[in-house]
Parts: C-alpha cells; structure tokens; sequence
C-alpha cells in the first residue's frame, strides 16, 4: 500500500533568510516544500525552481513545471521581495515602481496563478510576507511601505473572492528581524531600534516560520483576510 502524497507548499525567495526558514518549519511539519529563486543555488533538501515573480511567463512555466512534475501547490507563501530604500526626494520611478512590481504586483502574479489548482482542490491557503512598515511608516522605505501596505488590501480581496472555495488568504506582518542585513547595523543603531520594541528584542526569522506553520494548518481553518503581526508589538493598535 503506497502512502499518500504529501500536500505541497511552495515558498517563494525561499533559498535563504526569512524563506528558508519557512521553508524548513514547513517541511518539519510534512509538507513537500518546493522553493523559487531567482538566483543562486538551492538549498540542500529541497526541490527548487527558477522563478521570477516580476514576469508573469516565468510565473506560469514555474507553476506549470511544478504542476507536471509533483502536483497542485495548496500551501503557497508569497515571500520573494526586494528593498530600494532612499529618503523619498531621491527615490527615482524605478525606485519605486520595482519595488511595487517585486514585492505587491509579484505576489499577485504568483497567487494569481496558484488560484487555477486550488480552485480545482476546493482548497488552499494563500499566505503573504507583510511587514509592519506597511502600517506604521517607514522613513526612507516609502516604496517599501506602499508595497506591503498593499498586500493588505489584495489578501483580503482574495479572501473574500475565494472563501466560499476554501480557500483562505492572509497576511503575516514581522517587524524588525535578525537578518544578515540587520547584524551589519551599527551596535547603537541596532540597540536603538530594539529599544523602541516593547519586547526589547529583533525577532528571529523562525518566530516567523512558526505562525506561517500555524496559518498553513488545519488549526488556522477559519482564519482569513486577516493580518498577523510578529513584531513584538511595535505596531499594535495600527
């Protein structure tokens, strides 16, 4: 008697950071964890293709290559990105138009796609990488912000579209992470920010992973459109 598929979930910029951990904490869990990236090689353990989430070919041959050779995608984590941050009056177009297009128009394109499976699965689970910034500001990160305060409105677009299919859509927003761009910080740059976190503490990228693990989870059946902060309170009330 063969065992039965494991469910698969695909994490986008899923090599390294924030996305590996992911990628792990979901894979401990009992899922076939595929990854994107755009450069780079593939972590060890892990099935991976190309994909860049700022072209909508790339996107549909991704899904298509991953549909023909493993199966319908029902996890999908929406946590490719980029920064371009500048103070606002040097911050060019481009500057702001590819951030917008890496980060918001490329988690569309990307869920956009993975709704054609999950509509056939009667099932699904959308999960997108916020930040708080996207509802308190940053300076600097006007492009940023804009682009993660857009998630906002788009996952609980989707939520209501594809509820009535079972299909659900969130939002999880982190705040200040221990990255490999955060430990250059300067040390009274880095207890600074700290300081102004009520936990008094950047957060660890597999905190992150493990709300994912949650909202990807039969547990998190009846959560939708909503968005979930993991930022040590630095944004409550927003």
């Amino acid at each position: 008697m063969t065992s039965p598929a494991k469910p698969i979930a695909l994490v986008t910029g899923g090599n390294r950071g924030i996305g590996l951990a992911i990628a792990q904490e979901l894979k401990a869990d009992g899922f076939h964890v595929i990854l994107t990236h755009r450069s780079g090689s593939a972590p060890a353990g892990f099935d991976a293709i190309t994909m860049d989430v700022t072209s909508s070919e790339s996107v549909d041959q991704g899904f298509t290559q991953i549909e023909s050779q493993f199966g319908v995608p029902e996890v999908i984590v929406a946590n490719a990105g980029i920064t371009k941050d500048t103070l606002v009056m040097r911050m060019s177009d481009e500057d702001f138009m590819s951030v917008i297009d890496a980060n918001l128009t490329g988690a569309f394109r990307v869920a956009r796609r993975a709704t054609r499976g999950m509509l056939k699965l009667r099932r699904g689970r959308l999960i997108f990488l916020g930040s708080v910034v996207g509802s308190v500001g940053a300076a600097g990160q006007v492009n940023y912000a804009a682009s993660k305060s857009g998630l906002v409105g788009m996952a609980r677009s989707f939520a209501r579209e594809l509820g009535s299919r079972g299909i659900t859509s969130n939002v999880i927003a982190p705040g200040f992470v221990e990255t490999d761009m955060t430990a250059d910080l300067e040390a009274k740059r880095r207890n600074d920010i700290a300081a102004s976190v009520p936990l008094g503490r950047f957060c660890s990228a597999k905190e992150i992973a493990g709300v994912v693990s949650f909202i990807a989870s039969e547990k998190a059946s009846y959560i939708t459109g909503a968005v979930i902060p993991v930022d040590g309170g630095l944004g409550m009330g927003h």
